[in-house]
């Protein structure tokens, strides 16, 4: 009998179900241990010493407990500011999650982009040397939410959020004259991996359309390319939710979907 793979997908709550969604679908070979890290969320209310001094450990942790093939770092702040000290100190393969800037900026037509992300992973020189190198002349908007991820939990786990809660969050990246398409921002990145949950209300609730820009697809091709052609035989492996704080997620039926649609164990 062949064994499947195992990924371990890491986030401090939620949000890092829009990226296992999109690995899920490419990979449904592999055997998926989701870890959210509740006990220590938001990561935004917590100093970068803190965040590096509480993942680094509980990552050695998680390997010995689950033995993981690979390892996806589904969190923009964790990834901006823990992922060098991951790849120092274990020996697996290591894939983060960036603000998807290049391919924004590559296809933004009116050169006005703004990053909604957290205020941790919006101030964080790793994301202004991301502006440096491929603004490609645009103009950018850092926008840090200090809600949204929170209002996603919310919304995800049955909790009514108000249209006027997410519009304030999602006010500030829209710049320029609503009358002139020509000057306005046509490109929004989602720099927080919980804000993609939200995506219908972001759409309705934006003063105009714009191309809302998820990096959880291009995670999943590089997921599949360092684990190398798919297992045959295998069509379809396990998968398990962890809480670091213990609790129970009694969410089994809103969840099974991003597990793509397996029963978690």
């Amino acid at each position: 009998m062949t064994n499947s793979p195992t990924i371990l997908v890491f986030d401090s709550g939620l949000g890092g179900l829009t990226v296992l969604r999109e690995v899920v679908a490419a990979r449904p070979d592999v055997h998926y241990v989701y870890v959210a890290d509740d006990a220590f969320f938001p990561y935004g209310h917590h100093s970068e010493d803190e965040i590096i001094a509480r993942v680094v450990p509980l990552m050695g942790e998680l390997i010995g407990t689950h033995d993981p093939d690979l390892i996806v770092i589904a969190c923009n702040t964790a990834s901006t500011l823990v992922l060098s000290h991951l790849r120092a100190a274990y020996s697996l393969p290591f894939v983060g999650t960036v603000p998807a800037i290049k391919p924004a900026c590559a296809q933004s037509k009116t050169r006005r982009v703004s990053v909604l992300g957290t205020k941790g992973t919006v101030k964080r020189e790793y994301t202004k040397a991301l502006i440096r190198d491929f603004a490609q002349g645009c103009e950018v908007t850092l926008v840090g939410s200090p809600e949204l991820a929170s209002l996603a939990e919310a919304e995800l786990s049955g909790t009514s959020v108000s249209d006027d809660a997410i519009r304030a969050e999602l006010a500030p990246c829209f710049v320029g004259d609503a009358e002139d398409a020509s000057t306005r921002t046509d490109t929004v990145v989602l720099a927080c991996t919980h804000y993609p949950l939200l995506l219908d209300r972001l759409t309705r609730l934006a003063p105009w359309p714009v191309d809302w820009i998820d990096s959880a697809p291009a995670i999943a091709r590089r997921v599949s390319d360092l684990l190398g052609a798919p297992i045959r035989g295998i069509a379809e492996a396990g998968a398990e939710m962890i809480f670091t704080s213990n609790r129970v997620h009694g969410l089994s039926a809103t969840l099974t979907p991003f597990f793509g649609g397996r029963a978690l164990a």
